[in-house]
């Protein structure tokens, strides 16, 4: 399917797709639709760079380590205080550290200006457990060997200091810089330390990054049921705890686009098994209770916490749903999150009309492909254009997206969520349930929208309508 906006870029037709068009079966057979290649020029795309990837993602939670931008200060504020990755302490977002290249620096090299910035920042927080730092375009561009300094700053400080080679440029967006940042944590922390404790009955939350707290949600769901968690992957974690993390019983995955190759790495090397999980949605935090408690032997105790927490909610569910039953959907998110989500929102009596990712991979498509009803529209790396068209030709009741689409949305009289960051959040678990229905139910059921259809474009005479 070729968009109008997109006449002058016919390449795009084989990123859109319709299930049942097309060769697209209603039964997901067929459906193939091209994803995770390089933008093709001409198309303004909203994707972020390899670096947003691993500082933005990956590294950038870790709540005790100094965050430096090996690069330009205008790399280190994009990645400042972006994406809220709450925690026990505010340093990992309060602080913003970068060696700060400039012209001269990449007519001479930059390699001394980051050992200084290094040995700067740790002196001035000695509180700081190690240093991450993230290389950029321009200093890779010139050969400044990072990884070398970092080693050489370790000896000076007596800490880790962990070298990724993240520069933007390395892959077609930021999931590249997942798989760097799952590799570098791998082969430079993971398994460097061996404690004596019992870690019988543990796991690892693997891809949470407690984006508004939504740990809290769930994490005293699997302690209930007698289950141990040494690691979060990486949100509210500590340097120290990822240096443990190899001793977990099992790797329980929930994003699985940017945490799944570094679960895949430790099968691999310390024989640790692993299960996929969603721990958004009723059914889906109920099955990923489920699964771990299968692992472990503890069913008994996950059907009593289900029990108890699903009736805990379900009269709130229930308010929402009338409320919200029969709404339409457009969910355009990173990867995950557009096949997530097609399950709450049946939880709630609405229905998918587009998905959208912004970075999704082959397998993310068959899932969303599988999750959505005939007739729904799929599209890979939608730019600004394309949204516009979509918006005005299905009218979905609420767009969820991220910060870069809201105004847009709302300029078309469109509701939205802001489901990268959160409205309020959390929203995972049970409990984060309730709180996404009712950000949902405030944004499509608020008062502006018939005042803006009365009163912001009255109708004369029954045509040319006039703006007052």
């Amino acid at each position: 399917m070729l968009l109008k906006c997109d006449k002058t870029i016919p390449e795009r037709k084989k990123h859109i797709v319709i299930k049942g068009e097309n060769g697209c079966g209603g039964d997901s057979s067929g459906c193939e639709i091209a994803c995770n290649v390089p933008t093709t020029p001409g198309d303004m795309t909203e994707r972020g760079c390899t670096y947003a990837g691993c500082r933005g993602v990956v590294g950038g939670p870790v709540k005790d380590v100094i965050q430096m931008t090996h690069g330009p200060i205008g790399c280190a504020y994009y990645s400042w205080g972006y994406r809220p990755h709450l925690a026990d302490s505010d340093f990992h977002m309060k602080y913003i550290f970068v060696s700060d290249i400039d012209e001269s620096n990449i007519i001479f090299g930059g390699e001394k200006k980051l050992l200084q910035s290094i040995i700067e920042a740790s002196k001035e927080f000695p509180e700081a457990k190690g240093v991450f730092v993230y290389n950029t375009c321009p200093t890779a561009l010139i050969g400044d060997d990072g990884k070398y300094i970092a080693k050489a700053a370790q000896e000076k400080i007596g800490k880790p200091v962990v070298f990724f080679p993240c520069e933007g440029f390395r892959g077609v967006s930021q999931s590249q810089g997942h798989h760097v940042g799952n590799m570098t944590i791998f082969d430079t922390l993971v398994g460097s330390v061996e404690p004596e404790e019992d870690y019988a009955y543990s796991i690892n939350i693997v891809g949470d990054y407690n984006i508004k707290n939504d740990e809290k949600t769930f994490e005293h769901l699997f302690e209930d049921m007698g289950v141990n968690i040494i690691t979060r992957f990486t949100g509210n974690v500590s340097i120290d705890d990822l240096k443990i993390m190899h001793k977990a019983q099992l790797n329980v995955v929930h994003c699985q686009r940017s945490a799944t190759y570094i679960a895949d790495m430790m099968r691999e090397k310390y024989n640790t098994p692993s299960i996929n999980v969603t721990l958004w949605g009723i059914s889906n935090m109920s099955n990923a209770l489920r699964d771990v408690a299968k692992f472990f032997g503890l069913e008994k105790e996950a059907e009593r916490i289900i029990n108890t927490e699903t009736a805990k909610i379900k009269p709130k569910i229930e308010y929402y749903k009338k409320r919200l039953e029969g709404k339409t959907v457009f969910i355009y998110q990173g990867a995950p999150r557009a096949w997530h989500w097609p399950d709450l929102m049946r939880e709630l009596g609405m229905e998918v009309v587009v998905a959208a990712t912004t970075f999704g991979h082959e397998d993310d498509y068959d899932k969303i492909f599988k999750k959505v009803k005939k007739g729904t529209l799929v599209i890979d790396n939608p730019n600004a254009m394309e949204l516009e068209e979509i918006i005005e030709t299905y009218k979905p009741d609420l767009f969820i997206s991220g910060n870069k689409e809201k105004y847009l949305a709302y300029k078309l009289g469109t509701s939205f969520v802001n489901g990268h960051t959160y409205e309020t959040g959390p929203y995972a678990g049970y409990s984060g349930m309730v709180n996404f229905a009712r950000d949902i139910d405030r944004a499509i059921n608020t008062p502006v929208w018939e005042m803006l259809r009365e009163k912001a474009w009255p109708v004369k005479n029954n045509s040319n309508p006039e703006v007052v």
